[in-house]
């Protein structure tokens, strides 16, 4: 099972160069300019951080060549920022779930022992009674994440079918959420990854960071246009 790595940043193409030109280019110079800056950690979180990036994102979101992680990094650092959760490496890591799970084939979730993936959070909490060491923090980690992710994106659907069908409610995920990545951020592998601070403070601050997620789903990424639209995913796979 991958664990998900903070390294957006690191993986900028030249058409995300060519983005940051045509919309700061008085302020950063060409591309060979802007490459060198980028190349420079503090040059480069400054220059992530304009809002002339952010907004023309928004302007221009359905027409963009850009890659998944300087989309969802620009749009996920301004959201965080706003609600208070400054750590540029948390706004990192969140933006790499997005990334991640604006693929369907990635939100598979598969561990060793276990004949088929496991679609459903049940599924997950009951297998972490069988994993190891190294498959149990995997799988925190993945939990903390997934939970994340669709209390962020879909809250609407989790209400509706709390509400009409008895499903568990967004208490109950953000409980999940909260609980897996304090735990993953306890487990000696968080320190190996360099992800101890990212889970303690999404552990601390999911609910904050979820509803900075439902403004970003509402008013920010297009689900069904966009070149980097979020997959509307079988319920069934993602909520149970």
């Amino acid at each position: 099972m991958k664990v998900i790595q903070p390294n957006c940043r690191v993986q900028f193409t030249a058409a995300d160069i060519d983005f940051i030109v045509a919309n700061l280019g008085r302020k950063t110079g060409d591309a060979d300019c802007v490459t060198r800056l980028l190349s420079d950690e503090d040059t480069r979180d400054a220059i992530l951080d304009d809002d002339s990036l952010f907004h023309a994102l928004l302007e221009k979101r359905c027409c963009l060549a850009i890659s998944s992680h300087f989309y969802f990094y620009v749009l996920v650092r301004n959201v965080l920022k706003r609600a208070g959760i400054e750590d540029r490496v948390v706004a990192d890591y969140v933006a790499e779930i997005l990334a991640e799970y604006s693929n369907i084939d990635r939100t598979e979730c598969r561990v060793p022992g276990e004949p088929a993936p496991l679609n459903y959070f049940f599924e997950m909490l009951l297998a972490l009674q069988r994993a190891d060491d190294r498959n149990g923090f995997e799988l925190r980690a993945h939990i903390g994440s997934r939970a994340l992710f669709i209390t962020g994106v879909f809250p609407d659907r989790i209400r509706v079918r709390a509400e009409k069908r008895g499903f568990p409610d967004l208490r109950y995920f953000e409980g999940v959420g909260q609980a897996n990545f304090r735990m993953a951020g306890d487990h000696r592998l968080a320190a190996r990854y360099d992800l101890t601070g990212v889970f303690h403070t999404l552990a601390e601050r999911f609910s904050t960071a979820r509803q900075a997620l439902n403004d970003l789903s509402e008013r920010l990424i297009s689900f069904d246009d966009g070149r980097h639209a979020l997959p509307l995913l079988a319920p069934g796979k993602l909520f149970s």
